[in-house]
């Protein structure tokens, strides 16, 4: 839970320090690489680290990569300018992609499946108790003592998890039959897949940003990892021990739990991108309280997680999703009836609500997809659904980005005062300063921000219906779970037969 601590906390509490940062280091113009960087090198190296665990242990893979992480931090702490800090950042990144795919590996590897909600409970509350006090120690540190210790807080915490790891976590025997066998890593498999995750993210969260999305960088950066995705097909069909094997799409619970995650991945920029300028910008409240609307939903997310067991149980996973997902589809479509411009606790009774519906849509299909595979897979196929995961949220944050300003500059083309801003940001900085507008101009901005995030959230209930459908169509009735006593023996990557179906 510390080891997941420090990728938890990380992106909340340097967003709170990004004016002090930028008022030392300079860089205004690039400082979004702050978190584009990380979340590039989390995202890209999750199916290394996934078949890395496989073949190596845990153990070794969670250890470098706190120590990587940890570096990364105190290299971050000394930067001298932007440029350095977002080098550092990458650092960083490359230590939280060990941490993300890996904590959640071992969670599925020590406990048997009856107490693992119970477990992913624990570390969703991680998560939870993260969102809330990030801003907070962010904005304290950066305000009262200097924004470097936002990094350094990184290393007594890094050190503890580092020092309980080595001591105490005892990974169960392996198979004799690997013991035998001489690790392969497909180096080639892994530049492969970096690569072309870099380019295509990059295409992301510049497109539409830092230059237009059919402009020449865009087209060209699409075609790039187009073809580079196509040759990191070629070099996995022929590598002896892929970073992303065949099986992981062949096999139906798999590839049906990839789609479906990455398509809640592309729902979840509606509340946490989308939901804060909402509440700034129509009800007028200020950030932290902005951040309190949105945190109720981490609340409810890890409670319905802990209880969703009594609901999988008897219905089974995919059927626990269907309707978590359902009652979130449900809960999307009702934030556009809101009034405008209505009151805080009206977003904030939503976003709840949509906390709940997804902990009984996520934690099941987590839990149920590493049931379905040993431990020799364990590792490779939780870092595919995380994957997954990471590019919805990349490809969410590129389409409702779009949606949002094209809906904004559709408003503003009959707006009553001219030379109003037409971008979301710009916007959003506008109605910060409340003498800046006419009160008839600034109910209008407001008005239309509230247009622009409705939209966003219909289109994020348009990626509900996708996930349902990945469900319905896809998944098997029944996950194929294999026993507990057979996890650490089955290593097979054939199709699994027999054992209990949920």
């Amino acid at each position: 839970m510390l080891g997941m601590a420090l990728a938890a906390i990380d992106g909340t509490i340097v967003s709170t320090a990004v004016p002090q940062i930028v008022g030392d280091l300079g860089g205004f113009t690039v400082f979004s690489w702050l978190f584009s960087g990380y979340l590039l090198a989390v995202t890209v190296t999750l199916p290394v680290y996934g078949k890395l665990s496989d073949t190596f242990g845990r153990k070794p893979v969670l250890i470098a990569g706190i120590i990587l992480f940890l570096i990364g931090s105190l290299l971050c702490a000394a930067a001298w300018n932007m440029g350095a800090l977002i080098a550092f950042r990458v650092i960083q990144g490359l230590g939280g992609g060990a941490l993300q795919g890996t904590v959640q590996t071992i969670a599925a590897d020590l406990y048997p499946l009856k107490e693992r909600p119970r477990i992913q409970a624990k570390l969703s509350t991680v998560w939870a108790t993260s969102a809330v006090a990030g801003p907070v120690v962010g904005g304290l540190l950066a305000g009262y003592a200097d924004w470097r210790w936002i990094f350094l807080i990184n290393l007594p915490v890094g050190a503890i998890a580092l020092w309980l790891v080595v001591r105490h976590l005892h990974e169960p025997a392996r198979p004799r039959t690997e013991a035998r066998t001489r690790p392969r890593i497909d180096w080639a498999g892994a530049l492969a897949v970096f690569a072309t995750g870099t380019l295509l993210l990059t295409a992301l969260v510049q497109g539409g940003v830092a230059w237009p999305w059919l402009s020449a960088p865009s087209l060209g950066l699409f075609a790039a990892s187009a073809a580079l995705a196509a040759l990191t097909v070629v070099i996995e069909r022929r590598a002896a021990e892929p970073i992303i094997p065949g099986w992981v799409w062949r096999r139906r619970t798999i590839a049906s739990v990839n789609l479906a995650l990455g398509a809640m991945g592309l729902l979840m920029v509606a509340p946490t991108v989308f939901l804060p300028t909402y509440a700034q910008s129509v009800l007028g409240l200020g950030p932290i309280a902005a951040g309190f609307v949105l945190s109720v939903m981490t609340l409810s997310w890890p409670v319905s997680a802990a209880l969703s067991d009594r609901v999988y149980n008897r219905i089974g996973f995919r059927l626990t999703a269907i309707i978590g997902m359902s009652a979130a589809l449900l809960t999307l479509l009702a934030f556009p009836l809101l009034p405008y411009p209505g009151e805080p606790w009206q977003p904030a009774l939503i976003m709840l609500l949509l906390g709940a519906a997804l902990g009984l849509f996520q934690l099941p299909l987590i839990v149920g997809v590493q049931s379905t595979v040993g431990w020799a897979e364990r590792g490779t196929t939780t870092a595919s659904v995380l994957f997954c995961r990471q590019v919805g949220q990349s490809i969410g944050a590129a389409v409702f980005g779009a949606v949002a300003n094209s809906v904004l500059a559709a408003r503003l083309l009959d707006a009553p005062v001219p030379g109003l801003p037409d971008d979301l940001d710009a916007v959003t900085r506008t109605l910060e300063d409340p003498g800046a507008l006419s009160a008839a101009a600034t109910d209008y901005l407001r008005r239309a921000v509230d247009a622009a995030v409705d939209h966003v959230y219909i289109g994020a209930a348009g990626a509900a219906a996708l996930a349902l459908l990945a469900l319905v169509v896809l998944a098997p009735r029944r996950f194929p779970v294999l026993p507990d006593a057979s996890d650490t023996a089955a290593s097979s990557p054939g199709p699994v037969s027999g054992g209990p179906k949920r």
